[in-house]
């Protein structure tokens, strides 16, 4: 299962049933990117139309058990259409698959026109009308995501911000390599938790990489599978975290805007009204985060398990983080 042939045989088939008799695939090819997920573009012709397409695939075509992270694909779908219901920029499901003999575990989605890649959307020319709106369209994206209801969703695991903090301070005390920085963070994190706010729909990995930006500004909002039930200040604040800055950390809001621009956005659109303090917690948390991903980085490449040159650079990123941290832990402590 998973040869080009076989998944263009079944697409096809597919296509034929949803785009008339008759209708044909071409340009079949496996993209880059998606580290869990398979990714593919295509296109089908069929009753004198053009539609270009996305396959997203589980590798193989058979989904592994669920982590208490990622979710399936059948759900991701699912979100998906909840969210076009909502109001948020996301590609249109076409057709969903559980357990196709040629495909396997994937569904089909429009393909949207934009860019993925955080350094070009904060660089280029082109995108400079679309910097300018960007943050305000992403606070007005995340509200209406936080407003679907939560007993209209499928089961979803339930994640809070201690629970994650527990969590990756277990990863990170497992690899017994002490880090002073981090060792500060998370005691600083435990001795000023915030209030918890209602549970949310929360999409888990908002920000430049995962959102696809035209010239206009916000077209779509992809890779739901590490949405969970949890709170809504860890999407705003994540896209908020430097490493996803690219370089432009004068701009809070992944390296484009302003938070008091999205929280603006985000209230006017239904959201509650947050002050840009009420991130810094969650914040601090998210950099912490990434930290200890990128140390799981570095010790998958250390141990062989995957011995990728990317895993390599990504670990050394850990020291970029700490850096992030301190600065952070210095702000809080000037406007504390």
């Amino acid at each position: 299962m998973g040869s080009n042939e076989q998944i263009a045989s079944a697409l096809e088939a597919w296509a034929n049933t949803k785009f008339g008799a008759g209708s044909t695939v071409s340009g079949l090819k496996r993209l880059s990117g998606g580290a869990s997920q398979e990714t593919w573009a295509f296109e089908v012709s069929g009753n004198g139309q053009e539609n270009a397409l996305i396959l997203r695939r589980a590798p193989g075509g058979v989904e592994a058990a669920r982590s208490s992270q990622a979710i399936g694909l059948a759900m991701e779908a699912t979100l998906l259409t909840h969210a076009a219901k909502a109001g948020v920029p996301v590609p249109p499901v076409l057709g969903v698959f559980e357990d196709d003999p040629q495909l396997g575990q994937a569904f089909v989605m429009d393909r949207i026109s934009g860019e993925t890649l955080g350094r070009k959307i904060l660089r280029d020319d082109e995108y400079s009308g679309a910097r300018k709106v960007l943050a305000g369209q992403c606070g007005d994206a995340l509200a209406r995501i936080h407003s679907i209801p939560a007993d209209t969703l499928p089961d979803l695991p339930v994640s809070d911000g201690l629970n994650q903090l527990a969590k990756y301070e277990s990863i990170y005390r497992a690899y017994d390599l002490p880090r002073p920085v981090f060792e500060l963070a998370i005691s600083w994190l435990k001795a000023h938790a915030p209030a918890a706010l209602p549970v949310v729909l929360v999409h888990g990995d908002f920000r430049l990489g995962n959102l696809m930006v035209s010239e206009q500004g916000l077209a779509s909002v992809l890779d739901w599978e590490l949405a969970h039930i949890g709170d809504p200040r860890e999407d705003i604040a994540w896209l908020c975290v430097n490493s996803w800055r690219f370089g432009h950390s004068d701009k809070r809001v992944g390296g484009f805007g302003d938070l008091p621009d999205l929280l603006e956005a985000y209230a006017a659109a239904g959201g509650p009204e947050m002050a840009p303090r009420d991130i810094d917690w969650w914040e601090m948390l998210g950099s912490l985060k990434w930290g200890i991903m990128c140390m799981t980085m570095y010790e998958a490449f250390r141990s062989g398990a995957d011995p990728s040159v990317e895993r390599a650079a990504i670990g050394r990123r850990v020291s970029e983080t700490e850096i992030d941290l301190v600065n952070l832990l210095e702000g809080v402590r000037d406007h504390a």
